[in-house]
């Protein structure tokens, strides 16, 4: 599968720069990229799972909408916390463990932990996150790992 994706891509890159239609073209464009396809297909895609591949991409495509709901609340939450006249904040970093197999569900993590408004991924390693979080409330709430699980869901049970 990875053979043919690679073709697929090299062939519409070849089209894109090249403008040009003519049978001789096209032919030494599809001969050329069937090649070195078949010469390094492994080192563009590696081993592909095209059907893995596409559960995720609708997974976090459900993931998307709890997401924005959830930079949302933080955005109103912390908007509160800077109006608020005692400024009720309490800097704190923590870290939590990861459960996360691969490096995609570490970067989907890390960084809507970010795009959520009060708090910061400062590291991630295979053992744990390491957060910055403007209140001990929004440390609490990144703690009982519900992010954490739906990005796990995201992942699925099945090994890439």
């Amino acid at each position: 599968m990875s053979f043919i994706l690679t073709a697929v891509i090299m062939f519409l890159f070849w089209i894109l720069l090249s403008g040009e239609f003519g049978f001789i073209l096209i032919a030494s464009a599809i001969i050329s990229c069937l090649f070195v396809s078949y010469l390094s297909h492994d080192l563009l895609i590696g081993k592909a799972n095209v059907r893995l591949g596409l559960i995720r991409i609708f997974r976090f495509i459900k993931y998307l909408p709890w997401l924005m709901w959830q930079i949302v609340l933080s955005n109103i939450d912390l908007v509160k916390r800077t109006l608020h006249p005692k400024m009720p904040i309490s800097p704190t970093i923590f870290s939590f463990k990861n459960e996360l197999r691969t490096e995609m569900g570490m970067v989907a993590l890390a960084n809507s932990i970010t795009l959520t408004p009060g708090t910061i991924t400062v590291d991630v390693n295979e053992d744990e996150f390491i957060i910055h979080a403007v209140a001990l409330e929004l440390a609490e709430g990144l703690m009982e790992g519900e992010m954490q699980r739906r990005i796990k869901a995201i992942e699925g049970e099945e090994d890439v």
